[in-house]
């Protein structure tokens, strides 16, 4: 496994403040997203959640059952500090792939582009074993070639196709069109529902 994008790694990014990916709330595609869910006893996931907006906007939307797990300890301080309501307990310093659980929902929001591509096939295991029966892994994924150098780092329909479904049925895996300008063209959002 790589450690190049390790716990250091990103709790530096933080620290030095060095984080283009953080637009500073939801994006759309996962704003529309969340408000059309019901059912508020979900139990949800958001791996490497960062400064956790998904985890704020859900919680206010009455979603109680939303955990954060992030391998860096500095984005979770700095949630809990702007939105100290949230359930301490419901963030989690830590390796996701270490993490024991069972939820409803997983999001996912650059977590994926994050993670070294020799990872993929684990991260596809993981989100299996992760999610409880006809659960669903949904959010957004980049589309643009998958590159050396990175974070982010890229990836095709075809390639996530090829990636997830022997574990998920592909219900929705479109070009996403409500991205924000800087990613208008370059995201497409998914739901994946576990097999």
């Amino acid at each position: 496994m790589s450690t190049q994008f390790n716990k250091a790694y990103w709790e530096n990014k933080y620290l030095e403040n060095a984080t283009g990916w953080d637009i500073g709330h939801t994006s759309t595609p996962l704003a529309d997203y969340f408000n059309q869910l019901i059912n508020k006893e979900l139990r949800i996931l958001i791996p490497g959640g960062g400064n956790c907006y998904e985890a704020e906007y859900l919680f206010e939307q009455g979603f109680k059952n939303v955990y954060v797990i992030d391998i860096a300890l500095q984005p979770l301080l700095n949630f809990k500090n702007r939105f100290p309501k949230f359930p301490k307990t419901h963030l989690i310093q830590g390796d996701f792939f270490n993490h024991i659980g069972k939820y409803d929902l997983i999001i996912e929001q650059t977590f994926f582009c994050a993670l070294d591509p020799v990872l993929r096939n684990k991260y596809v295991d993981k989100m299996y074993d992760l999610l409880s029966e006809k659960g669903k892994l949904a959010g957004l994924l980049f589309n643009f070639e998958l590159t050396e150098e990175g974070p982010p780092f890229g990836g095709s329909r075809d390639e996530y196709l090829q990636l997830f479904s022997a574990s998920f049925n592909i219900k929705t895996l479109d070009k996403s069109y409500n991205s924000i300008k800087p990613r208008f063209g370059r995201e497409l959002f998914f739901i994946f529902e576990k097999k």
